[in-house]
């Protein structure tokens, strides 16, 4: 197939693709409850994608479809029923005092939302500091000001960036743990106090991530990203130690996007400032376009500190709406982990001879991460050639819903040879930032040395006047 043809055929399976409805579903009891997701209308027929608990914590999703007529809680119940068996959980213990940081940028109704969520947390103790990264308008520090100013502290970092307004975020903070998400999340009430536990049972925890779903699904963008795992990693709990090394992941501890992502993240406070908070030349608002996470990740295992994931810290996340939203975010994946690679061994050499000998796996790897995903598909519905029914979940990495685009993956590839370049001009541009602001307090502290001696002459020549 000619690649213009091949393009048009790829835009038209994007635009077919249909909205999927967010609920979801608490199996306790006798009477299971069905709601809507988070901003989302009740339940009706058609396909639904629906969030399974058990006692409260999520067990895993499901993709239903309710036929027009039908109850669509009885319908979904006995899908869940079957495919979601019965849980045994531990109490999650007594949380430590938590640090919740929130970076933005000229998103206060995002930002209300996303706090309005947060301050509805049941963690017994807790505090918000909110971020306002390179700010153009007084609109995010006036929200505070004016709805949140009791419950919110609010810091202005000047110089764009996501890890130089996280590291302002760390500076600030006061808790033993401190936790990441973004303005553009709806946070689960339990998310903290799941989040911020693992700590307090293990004291050799340095780090621990939580599950993020979609609070929507209303676009083809939603929808496709969603359909090839967008930002899940699955409802197994588990500990990455670097003292035993997964078997089962080879390039550990590199492939650290296995590990979880910025909108639901936690570390020890003091862990975090021991390995230097976050490379400030990596992540969204530079150009590296993204990593600081990852980096993250990598520098707190490398230190000797375990990673813990748990899929009951759960976050809904407002995915991007707009083609041109995913092809920005398949470039930014490629490029942040490239450039998250290239900060660790910038920032800790020691770490070299071992990146090399995974090199070849990692490669290896990267070809995968940026291949044309098809779908699962055995029944005509897709291009695939794999023996799936082509009904799997959004969210679900093992069975595909839509093909991922050629489009998408050549953007990928070409952010991934960006990254390193991209890495080393923003070290450049955040030294030139740092020399130029030093001038500036310089140039600032001789004016304010001067300004006396000019007063004390402006006074004697007074008062020899007035002789």
């Amino acid at each position: 197939m000619a690649r213009s043809a091949r393009a048009q055929e790829e835009i038209r399976r994007f635009l077919d693709i249909g909205a999927v409805q967010v609920a979801e579903l608490d199996l306790d009891g006798d009477e299971a409850v069905l709601r809507p997701g988070p901003g989302s209308p009740p339940v009706t027929h058609g396909e639904v994608f629906v969030l399974v608990r058990r006692g409260g914590r999520p067990v895993g999703t499901l993709l239903g479809q309710v036929p027009e007529g039908a109850d669509p809680r009885a319908v979904l119940v006995e899908r869940a029923r079957v495919e979601c068996g019965p849980a045994v959980f531990g109490e999650p213990g007594e949380p430590p005092f938590t640090s919740v940081v929130v970076a933005t940028r000229e998103r206060a109704g995002q930002l209300a939302r996303a706090l309005d969520s947060l301050l509805a947390q049941d963690h017994p103790r807790f505090e918000i500091v909110v971020v306002d990264n390179a700010p153009v308008t007084d609109e995010t520090r006036e929200l505070i000001r004016r709805k949140y100013a009791e419950r919110v502290r609010y810091v202005c970092e000047p110089v764009p960036g996501l890890a130089g307004a996280h590291n302002a975020g760390l500076d600030a903070v006061r808790g033993e743990v401190v936790a990441f998400t973004d303005d553009d999340v709806v946070a689960d009430p339990r998310w903290l106090t799941e989040l911020s536990a693992p700590f307090a049972a293990d004291a050799g925890l340095g780090c621990c991530t939580g599950l993020i779903l979609p609070a929507r699904l209303t676009t083809p963008a939603q929808v496709l990203l969603e359909s090839h795992g967008g930002f899940a990693k699955g409802f197994t709990p588990r500990t990455y130690d670097p003292a035993r090394p997964p078997g089962d992941e080879p390039l550990f501890p590199f492939t650290a996007g296995r590990f979880g992502s910025g909108a639901n993240m936690a570390f020890r406070t003091a862990v975090l400032r021991s390995v230097g908070g976050f490379d400030p030349a990596t992540g969204a608002g530079t150009a590296a376009r993204g990593g600081d996470d990852l980096y993250g990740f990598v520098r707190v295992l490398a230190q000797g500190h375990r990673l813990r994931y748990t899929p009951y810290a759960l976050v809904w996340h407002h995915h991007r709406e707009t083609w041109r939203d995913l092809e920005t975010q398949a470039y930014g994946y490629g490029a942040g982990l490239t450039a998250y690679l290239t900060a660790v061994l910038v920032n800790r050499p020691a770490l070299l001879p071992a990146f090399l000998a995974k090199l070849p796996r990692g490669l290896a790897h990267a070809r995968t991460l940026t291949a044309v995903r098809e779908t699962d598909a055995a029944d005509g519905t897709g291009t695939g050639t794999g023996t799936g029914t082509g009904t799997g979940t959004p969210g679900d990495h093992d069975v595909r819903t839509h093909p991922w685009p050629r489009r998408l993956s050549r953007l990928q590839r070409r952010g991934m040879v960006h990254g390193p370049v991209g890495y080393l001009r923003a070290r450049y541009a955040l030294r030139a930032a740092v020399r130029e602001k030093t001038a500036q307090r310089a140039q600032t502290a001789q004016g304010t040395q001067a300004a006396p001696g000019t007063r004390a002459a402006h006074g004697a020549q007074t008062s020899q006047g007035a002789r």
